[in-house]
């Protein structure tokens, strides 16, 4: 079951990454865009870590704001499920 949700995770942070270089590269070629809701949506799926990486690693959307904001608190919000996840792991008997 473990191996199924690391995978599930893996997935869906490299779908998100893939998404903000397609956007990033639709941006420098002039093409339409993804809208900022479907990347944040993407990032909101358990893929807020894929979506900072690839805003970092692509110099994608740095500036852009309440963007930036939105994509903080989604990894915030992830970041304190997933320790509320560990804890009661840990409580169990």
């Amino acid at each position: 079951m473990t191996l199924i949700i690391t995978l599930a995770l893996l997935a869906a942070n490299l779908f998100c990454f893939l998404l903000f270089a397609h956007d990033k590269a639709a941006a420098v070629r002039g093409e339409r865009r993804v809208p900022e809701r479907v990347l944040l949506l993407s990032a909101a799926m358990c893929a807020a870590p894929g979506a900072l990486m690839a805003q970092r690693w692509l110099r994608h959307k740095t500036r852009k704001q309440p963007f930036g904001t939105w994509l903080i608190l989604i990894a915030f919000a992830q970041a304190c499920a997933v320790a509320g996840l560990v804890v009661l792991a840990y409580r169990a008997p």
